[in-house]
């Protein structure tokens, strides 16, 4: 089902589902698995690009190679920009903390005061899924196997997608959208209560 919030087409789910990222079970699966790069804005492409060298020391060797290479992004199936994959894998921006577990090196530059962008938009608003048209944007909630536990610990928490999400919601679309949507959502929830 669908819901028009302001000038956006938002799935239900965002509401239904429950999820809470839980990286210890999922070791950053996301930023490894798939079958395209993070989704990115051409200014997204830009930001990458001016701020590589605050990135560069926490990238892996081959990262580092395949931007070097290739640049930070490609052209994906969609016809839109992604970031760089090492060998068609791993995100070009991933590198593995002491335990395995995947990290993306413009988020942790950021959390040391090195660059102002965060990190994509797309990787932020995961696992929301944002599709432009010519007059409105549609958020859709992308189901995957590898989030398992993240619906699991979300369930537990009686979390809802959107709840988890307030952050990069109100980054990506600003606060009266976001107050909007909670609204919406909780006159799901006391209707589902009843």
């Amino acid at each position: 089902m669908l819901v028009e919030i302001l000038d956006k087409v938002v799935s239900t789910q965002l509401f239904d589902r429950k999820f809470v990222c839980d990286l210890a079970a999922c070791k950053g699966a996301c930023c490894v698995k798939g079958d395209s790069g993070a989704p990115l804005t051409y200014d997204e492409v830009d930001q990458l690009e001016q701020d590589l060298d605050e990135y560069r020391p926490y990238m892996r060797p081959e990262g580092i190679a395949e931007v070097e290479k290739s640049g930070v992004f490609y052209i994906d199936q969609d016809n839109d920009p992604a970031t760089a994959l090492i060998n068609g894998g791993e995100c070009a921006f991933v590198f593995f903390d002491g335990d395995g577990t995947a990290k993306c090196a413009v988020e942790k530059a950021h959390s040391e005061g090195k660059t102002d962008f965060k990190k994509p938009i797309s990787c932020h608003l995961f696992p929301i899924r944002v599709k432009k048209f010519d007059k409105m944007t549609a958020l859709n909630y992308s189901e995957w196997d590898i989030c398992e536990p993240a619906c699991a610990c979300g369930d537990k928490l009686d979390v809802p997608v959107y709840l988890f999400l307030k952050e990069p919601i109100q980054r990506a679309f600003g606060e009266e959208f976001y107050k909007e949507l909670d609204v919406v959502g909780k006159l799901l929830r006391n209707e589902k209560l009843d």
